[in-house]
């Protein structure tokens, strides 16, 4: 193996914190891949790697060697590809929202698999952060404003939200014809796990956004337990349209105040800011982003 491989591998340990995880991202023997730690570290002369029974950590050296490979794996990445016109193949990791992923990703993947065949994925289903580079994955699909300054993001959709409660919880407490009427009701508050609080209702009145913190008796920290809430009749909700499509068609929810519509809700593509875009994410991006646009025509 060269000099190239043995990087990638170093990388991998580094980024997975674990010989045999790295083995298994890189399907090349344990075995292997302890080989070519040693010999990277006899040709350079200095340890680069901490380990123990447990864990595996980058000593000072290993920092500094560490930065200089992912910038040249990068850049010989980046190179090659300027001189071939080879589709994308190799194992990516993503990370996706569940709904997202239920909704728009996963009744599309088999085209895309089509479209790529030397691709492998490897897919998550979460809705917390996540540390991409500790935990190996490529990429995360979130819906919302973006939180963490250490990913970058690409947004490949607008989703619509809508303000809804069920006829029953409209019935025992009125409709509300304004913003300021909200007062004399009450929401299901969905807590938010980057804040651990409640997070609030959004209006748009006179093209600027407006923020309402309801009183609830009913918390949540589920999608499916938000939506099935108010069905229930708990309280209002506000969610992207297409997540409770079916239940407005069968009037189990009912849109309130269409004219304070809340803005739409982003849906980005995020990574990690230290790495460079591999061709694998670029293409997974693009067909997200396609896919979106076509769900909205």
């Amino acid at each position: 193996m060269d000099r190239f491989q043995e990087m990638q591998a170093f990388v991998r340990i580094a980024e997975r914190q674990s010989f045999t995880q790295a083995s298994e991202d890189l399907q090349i023997p344990r075995a292997t891949v302890t080989n070519l730690i040693k010999r990277i570290e006899q040709r350079v002369g200095t340890r680069l790697l901490e380990r123990t029974t447990r864990t595996v950590r980058l000593t000072q050296d290993g920092e500094a060697y560490y930065r200089r490979c992912v910038r040249l794996l990068a850049d010989v990445e980046e190179a090659e590809g300027l001189f071939r016109d080879e589709a994308p193949k190799g194992l990516l990791r993503v990370n996706l929202q569940g709904t997202l992923a239920k909704h728009f990703v996963v009744p599309a993947l088999p085209d895309f698999l089509a479209r790529y065949p030397e691709l492998a994925l490897h897919i998550g289903e979460d809705d917390r952060l996540v540390d991409l580079v500790r935990e190996g994955v490529d990429c995360v699909l979130r819906a919302g404003t973006l939180q963490d300054s250490s990913m970058v993001g690409r947004r490949v959709a607008l989703l619509p939200q809508v303000t809804v409660a069920s006829p029953a919880y409209i019935a025992a407490h009125g409709e509300p014809g304004s913003v300021e009427a909200l007062a004399a009701h009450r929401a299901i508050n969905y807590i938010s796990s980057a804040t651990g609080k409640a997070v609030p209702l959004e209006f748009t009145v006179d093209g600027r956004v407006t923020t309402v913190q309801l009183g609830g008796i009913v918390s949540v920290t589920g999608t499916d337990l938000y939506t099935g809430s108010a069905i229930a009749g708990l309280g209002l909700v506000q969610v992207p349209r297409y997540r409770v499509a079916a239940e407005l068609a069968d009037g189990r929810l009912q849109v309130l105040l269409p004219d304070f519509a809340p803005p739409p809700m982003p849906v980005s593509v995020l990574y990690s800011q230290n790495r460079q875009l591999s061709s694998r994410v670029r293409v997974f991006t693009q067909w997200l982003r396609d896919i979106f646009e076509a769900a909205s025509t």
